[in-house]
Order: structure tokens, then C-alpha cells, then sequence
């Protein structure tokens, strides 16, 4: 080449890189798509996140909540609709200064929680490796020593559900024994006098008693449910002995350790099976349910426990009787049970069998068994919407219907057997957003049907102890939350605090928008949420990164209560994006016909409703649909991979974390609920690695090779597809991280900000960001 064109070719190659350089963006621009995650905006919101500690024996009680003061504390008495300054905080900061010769603040003072005397002239609290007790009418204070604990009140935090030994101890009602497990088996503990004592002998490795060590989860816990009376449990053997193992080893220097544990897989004969006993902790007598074992299954989840304890179980008062579930591998069985717990016979009382698979709620279980009128209150779906029925125990047949309409009865909060009647929180009747939540009371013969709480959004509710009053705090992703105080028939009484977000605005910030389109089949309503930047050119029009958790069990957006940030979705507006969250048809919380779209075929993954949502969206907002992206973790990997992989025309640019890309390298449960048995099942027509070779765009991999959760070897399986496909993709292994990479959050989320910059809007992002969490004092 003459030396006059290789000059020509330099200098044209300089200007290039010249101009690519400055079409790029800075640090100042990461540093400030940062502010807007959860660090840079929590503290710029007030007057939120208030915790009612009630006042024992009265209808009062009191909180702390975050001010620009700093932190005030307030006195509520229900009764009288009345609120006031808890006591006087500029006294008690000068008082508690003259005591221990330090300088307090009155909106810093030393301690969140206090409690009440008994009389109610005074209150302790904490502070300088000391209790005190300062007098409400003279602002006197006294140093208390252990004293405070007698005050008589209800401090933050204590009460019912108590574990010990780092939560690996089951406590009983009472609180005066503990349950747990040594060498396979049950051991029980006087807390008081601290004696041990063994109940079982014949548990063994893979055949041990209460284990929590089945497929994902896994714990030295002991999964039980103790009687009312604090004088049985019922727990199970676990029989995993021919159960297949799984393995993951550490990265270190030297030899790593080999971490291995049992875990089913659909389509495995052999799977975890539990042997049903209850403990009869006065004998010390071993009773052995009369049933074949039982798969490790509940009615709510694909694990046994509900709220940390055995799930499907519901004892009589007295402990004689303990009535039960189970349900078949399949999930599309479930049997009511009676067992009485001296003998261990078991009656059978009711049977459900669906085509997909049946639950018993959302959260929590939802059926409870009354032995008093001997009837049991039982959840189903037959009419498409998870109702509640009235049955007779006795008969097992059906006495009415309780709930009926276009709703779902989400999770029963409390059953009043006197006045027979129920209390429990909804979705599905909200004229705005089916997804938000409400709490309604209904009587047993379904004729009374009250509304408890009122305005729109997702309300989370509690009474006081003495069920006279509501504390009820409600919001929407756009609309900060609202805490109002209700009499026990829902009528506001007072308001107690309203989130000031004015401080947060000030900065720029804005709430995401929530939007409602058309599902792929061009008639289902579907919701979602858009995040745009702040600052936009109206001139242009912006690419898109569609996030994704297509469920079954969840959806994209999850919680619909407002938060100050969701993830990174705002950070990554600000850095040129509008990112769309949309919770497809097959995610819960709607009727069970929408929640069944995809049964049998979960590599659908929601993706038509996404694509098809986008296009609807982009009438409106300024998208660039030839520039989408899609992100998601867990059933998001297995998504985002999926869209890359299925629909490579417009998907672009995918970032897929810890995704369960084949389900027969993942937990039995969870597929086999969802999916169906692998004898019924294609499970290999829906695996990723099987569709690699349709890959164009740009594709990053992550996944924690100590994922006990989701095994690593499921994006593995898609990483040697695409070797063998001879295709070009992008690989971040975190060597000791679990399933949600831990310390290195940050570094992955920095990461996935480079990629969407530099591949989907086709700029340089600043050179290794250190994007991280601010500590004290920096």
C-alpha cells in the first residue's frame, strides 16, 4: 500500500476511535445513576415505616418514626382518636445528658423502643449500657439497672414465635421447651432449668427426623408444629436414602471442599418421602401416623414449611385430634386428613383433585380445621377464583360457599370460631390495579361481607390485641403510603402519618408509571410498571430493557406498595433507558385460569405478553423497539436466555443470572407443581441449551458456582451448547457466591450497567465504575 494511503488509513482510524471516545458516558454519569438506588433515596423519605407497638392491657400504643427532626416518637390512644408526643424529648435528652455527661440530641436520643409502666407515669428504655426509667409528669430520670424489664410493657420485637439457638430450635407456645435436632434426632430442652432430653433413637443419616434438607432448601432447623397446649409436635421422618445427591465445591487454594446434600429432580423415581409421627412430649411416646409416607410436598409452596414451621397443619385445641394435608407429587391432589394423636389413625375427610395443580393460598395456608362445630373451612378454585367453603367434618361434604365473586381470598388472617367468622386479605377486586390488596371480614354462612379497609393500593393491615382497632397502611408504586388508624368495622378514624417524599422530588426524582396493556392473545388486561429518566430529550428515542421474573409463584413487578427505588431499574433509566416491568398472564394472584396459561409449557416464560406489551407501550413512551433488551435472576435467567434464544429478532442484548435454564437439573418440586410429571412432559423441548444456536445478539451469562438454590450446572449446560454452536457470548462466574452473588451484588449490577451501555446503546461505559453502598462516616 502507498505510504500516502496507510497515512489516509491512520488518521481515518483515529478520528474513529476519537469519536467513539467522546460518545461515551462518564462517571459523574454513573455516579449520579447511583443516587437513585436504595441508598442514595431512603433517607430522603419521611414520616414512613412506622411499627405500632401496642401498650399492654389498654387500647394505646406507640411508635417511633423517621422525621427531618430525626426520630419523634408519638402516643396514641385508639379509643379517644387522640395522638400526642410520646413524652417530652427535649427533656428526657437533657436529663439523660446530666446523667451520663454526654451531649444527646433530642431527635437522636440513644434507643429506638420503649416500654410503659404499668400505670402508664413513666417509661424505660435503654441507653449508655444502662436501663432507665424517666417519670412523664416531673421529667425526672433514674438509672434502673435490670428493673426495666418489670415496666409492665410491650417492647418492639417480643412476643410469640420465638426460636433459639440461632433459630435452629423450635420454642413451644408456652415458652418453656425447646425442640431440636442432634444426630438425626429430636431432642427436647427445659429453657429453665436448661435439662436435656432425647424422644427419638432411630434416625440416621438420609432417614433423620424433622430435617430441612430437601432440594433447595436447606438448614439445621427442626421443621415442626407444635399442639396449643405445648405437650406434642408433629414432625416427620425423612426418608431420603436413595434420593440422588447434588454437588458444588469451593474455589480456594489447596483442596476444596465438596459440599453434597440430597436433591430430587423431576422425573427421579426415588424422592424425598416423610413419614409422619407426632411426639407425645410427657410420655416421650413415638406415634407413627397409620398412612403410607407422604411426598415431600404442602399446599402452598414447593417446600413444607409455612412461616418456619410445618406446614398443613392444624391441631385441636386440646391436642387429641390433628388435622392434616397431603398431597401428591404432582400437586394436583390433596387430601384432608384427621389423625388422632394417641393412636395415630388416620380418617380420611375430603379429597380435591385439579388438572393443573391445586394450592391452598397465597402466603399461607387457607384451610383450618374447627373441631368445636366439627366443619372445616376449605380454599379451592373450582370456580375460578380461590374461594373459601364451610364442609362437615364428619360427612366431608360441602355445607355453602363463603366467598363468591371476582376475587382471590389471598391469605385468611384470623378465624373467630365464636362468631364464625373470618378475616382475610384480597386480590383481585380493586377496580384500578388487580393486584392490590385489601382486608375484608366475611361470616361463615358468606352473608356478611364487610370491607375492613378503603382506598386504592396494597393495604397491610394488623389489629390491636384487643381486636377493637386497625392500623392500616396503604400505597401504590406512584403513591407514597398512608397510615390511618380504623375502628374494628374499617371506618378511618384518625390519621396516624403520611409518607413526605418532598425532600426526594426536590432532587429529581420521580415515581415509575404504572401502565395496563393487552396480553398476547389480544384481550387479557396485564399491568406493569415504566421507569423512564428523568431528564429526557424529546427529540430522541430511547432503548429498552424489558426486567423479567415470569413466575409461575411471582411476577416481574412483585410487590406493588411504593418504594423510593426497585432494584436498579430507575438507576439504569437515568443512564439513557426506559425500562419496563410487566407481570404476564400464568403469574399468581389473579384467577386461576389466567395462573394456568402456561402450565405444561413454562418456556413460554410470559415473553408473548412482554414483546407484545412493548409494542403496545411504544405508542406512547419514545421507544426504541429496535433496541430491547431483557434482564432477569433465577426464573429470569431461564427467561432472558429463552427470549435471546426463541425470539432473536427482538431481543438484542440479554443479561441472565443464575437461570434454571433446564428444569430437570432443578428442584423436583417446583417443576413437577408447574409443569407437570416428566413422564407427561416434554421438559427437553423447553430447555435453553437446546435453542443456543438461535443466538444474534449479545449475551451475558452469571451464575455462582456455590448456587445451592439453582445448581450452576444449569447455565453451564447453555454455556458448552453455545461453544458447540460456535457462538459468541459473554460468561461472569462468581466462584464462592450462592445464588444471589452476595458481596459481589454490586459488582454484577455495575456489569450488567456496562453491558446494556456499550451493546444495547452502543456507547463506552467509564472503565471498572466502582459502584457500591456508602459506609459510615464516608
Amino acid at each position: 500500500m502507498p505510504k500516502r494511503l496507510i497515512t489516509l488509513a491512520a488518521l481515518a482510524a483515529s478520528l474513529a476511535t476519537t469519536a467513539q471516545r467522546t460518545d461515551s458516558l462518564s462517571r459523574q454519569d454513573y455516579e449520579n445513576a447511583a443516587k437513585f438506588l436504595g441508598f442514595g433515596t431512603e433517607n430522603l423519605v419521611f414520616r414512613n415505616g412506622m411499627r405500632p407497638t401496642w401498650i399492654e392491657g389498654s387500647d394505646k400504643f406507640w411508635y417511633a418514626v423517621n422525621t427531618e427532626k430525626g426520630t419523634e416518637f408519638f402516643l396514641v390512644d385508639a379509643a379517644k382518636k387522640a395522638k400526642q408526643p410520646a413524652f417530652d424529648q427535649a427533656k428526657l435528652a437533657a436529663a439523660l445528658s446530666k446523667q451520663t455527661s454526654r451531649n444527646y440530641d433530642p431527635y437522636k436520643l440513644p434507643f429506638q423502643t420503649i416500654a410503659y409502666s404499668t400505670d402508664g407515669k413513666s417509661i424505660a428504655f435503654s441507653a449508655d449500657s444502662k436501663k432507665w426509667n424517666y417519670d412523664l409528669k416531673t421529667g425526672s430520670i433514674t438509672e434502673a439497672g435490670t428493673a426495666a424489664n418489670e415496666a409492665g410493657g410491650q417492647q418492639m420485637g417480643m412476643g410469640g414465635g420465638r426460636r433459639g439457638f440461632g433459630g435452629l430450635e423450635s420454642t413451644s407456645p408456652d415458652g418453656k421447651k425447646a425442640v431440636f435436632i442432634k444426630n438425626y434426632n429430636l431432642w427436647i430442652r427445659d429453657v429453665a432449668t436448661k435439662e436435656e432430653k432425647q424422644l427419638t433413637t432411630d434416625g440416621v443419616k438420609d432417614f433423620g427426623y424433622a430435617t430441612d434438607n430437601a432440594g433447595w432448601a436447606s438448614s439445621e432447623r427442626a421443621i415442626l408444629k407444635w399442639s396449643p397446649d405445648s405437650k406434642k409436635i408433629s414432625t416427620f421422618q425423612q426418608d431420603e436414602r436413595k434420593v440422588g445427591d447434588m454437588y458444588l465445591a469451593t474455589t480456594n487454594v489447596g483442596h476444596p471442599t465438596l459440599r453434597a446434600w440430597k436433591y430430587p429432580l423431576p422425573g427421579d423415581k426415588e424422592v424425598a418421602m416423610l413419614h409422619r409421627v407426632i411426639i407425645d412430649l410427657e410420655t416421650g411416646k413415638v406415634i407413627r401416623l397409620q398412612i403410607p409416607p407422604d411426598f415431600h410436598r404442602s399446599s402452598i409452596s414447593d417446600n413444607i414449611t409455612d412461616g418456619g414451621s410445618l406446614a398443613d397443619i392444624d391441631w385441636k385445641a386440646d391436642g387429641t385430634e390433628m388435622a392434616f394435608l397431603s398431597t401428591s407429587r404432582d400437586h394436583k391432589i390433596s387430601k384432608m386428613r384427621i389423625a388422632n394423636a394417641a393412636t395415630g389413625a388416620v380418617r380420611e375427610v375430603f379429597e380435591e383433585t385439579v388438572p393443573t395443580q391445586y394450592e391452598s393460598g397465597r402466603g399461607g395456608v387457607n384451610w383450618r380445621y374447627l373441631p368445636a362445630t366439627n366443619e372445616f373451612i376449605w380454599y379451592s378454585q373450582r370456580d375460578n377464583w380461590g374461594h373459601l367453603y364451610l364442609y362437615d367434618a364428619t360427612t366431608g361434604q360441602v355445607k355453602n360457599q363463603i366467598t363468591k365473586g371476582e376475587f382471590v381470598v389471598s391469605r385468611i388472617v384470623e378465624v373467630d370460631e365464636k362468631k364464625r367468622e373470618i378475616t382475610f386479605t384480597t386480590t383481585g377486586n380493586d377496580p384500578v390495579n388487580p393486584y392490590y390488596s385489601n382486608l375484608y371480614r366475611v361470616s361463615f354462612d358468606g352473608k356478611k361481607l364487610v370491607a375492613l379497609t378503603s382506598g386504592t393500593g396494597t393495604h397491610s393491615a394488623s389489629f390491636s390485641p384487643s381486636k377493637k382497632f386497625i392500623i392500616d397502611t396503604y400505597s401504590q408504586p406512584n403513591v407514597p403510603a398512608v397510615t390511618v388508624l380504623r375502628d374494628a368495622n374499617g371506618k378511618q378514624l384518625i390519621e396516624l402519618e403520611k409518607t413526605d417524599i418532598s425532600k426526594l422530588e426536590a432532587t429529581g426524582w420521580k415515581a415509575p408509571t404504572p401502565v395496563k396493556v393487552k396480553a398476547h392473545d389480544g384481550k387479557t388486561d396485564i399491568y406493569g410498571l415504566v421507569f423512564t429518566p428523568t431528564k429526557m430529550d424529546a427529540s430522541k428515542k430511547y432503548p429498552v430493557v424489558n426486567y423479567i421474573y415470569p413466575g409461575p409463584q411471582g411476577g416481574s413487578v412483585g410487590n406493588w406498595s411504593f418504594s423510593t427505588a426497585r432494584s436498579d431499574h430507575q438507576a439504569l433509566a437515568e443512564l439513557g433507558f426506559i425500562i419496563v416491568l410487566i407481570e404476564g398472564t400464568s403469574n399468581p394472584n389473579r384467577s386461576k385460569s389466567y395462573h394456568d396459561m402456561s402450565y405444561g409449557n413454562m418456556a413460554e416464560n410470559t415473553i408473548p405478553d412482554q414483546i407484545t406489551a412493548i409494542r403496545q407501550l411504544s405508542q406512547t413512551y419514545p421507544m426504541d423497539t429496535t433496541k430491547v433488551g431483557m434482564w432477569g435472576h433465577s426464573g429470569g435467567g431461564f427467561a432472558t436466555a429463552t427470549a435471546m434464544f426463541r425470539y432473536p429478532d427482538f431481543y438484542k442484548v440479554g443479561i441472565s443470572e443464575s437461570g434454571n435454564h433446564d428444569n430437570r437439573n432443578y428442584e423436583d418440586d417446583w417443576g413437577e407443581r408447574y409443569n407437570g410429571l416428566a413422564e407427561n412432559v416434554n421438559y427437553g423441548a423447553q430447555a435453553n441449551q437446546n435453542y443456543a444456536q438461535n443466538l444474534k445478539g449479545k449475551l451475558m451469562l452469571a451464575h455462582g458456582l456455590m448456587d445451592n438454590n439453582v445448581p450452576p450446572y444449569n447455565t453451564l449446560l447453555v454455556v458448552e451448547a453455545l461453544q458447540k454452536a460456535n457462538k459468541d457470548f459473554d460468561l461472569v462466574i462468581f466462584p464462592n457466591s450462592a445464588h444471589g452473588f452476595g458481596q459481589y451484588s454490586y459488582y454484577m449490577m455495575r456489569r450488567r450497567w456496562d453491558y446494556f451501555v456499550k451493546h444495547l446503546r452502543g456507547i463506552e461505559p467509564p472503565k471498572e465504575f466502582e459502584l457500591r453502598a456508602p459506609t459510615a462516616g464516608r
